[in-house]
């Protein structure tokens, strides 16, 4: 038997401000991206968190992409 796909899902998580705005990077082009895991039943919705950019060099809301 196949395993299945579990409820726990490894997600990754971009700037929202490294994609929208490339000029305002104080480090370097690019994107940043923290990967995370979320509980599929508890928030099946896209994740909105504020973390720490350092291309950015400050804190801005990072959001689930596929």
């Amino acid at each position: 038997m196949g395993k299945s796909k579990g409820i726990r899902l490894t997600i990754t998580l971009e700037c929202t401000e490294c994609r929208q705005f490339p000029e305002k990077q104080q480090r370097g082009p690019g994107v940043f991206r923290y990967s995370s895991a979320k509980n599929r039943r508890n928030t099946p919705n896209r994740l909105e968190l504020p973390k720490y950019c350092p291309h950015c060099n400050r804190h801005t809301i990072f959001k689930e992409i596929k």
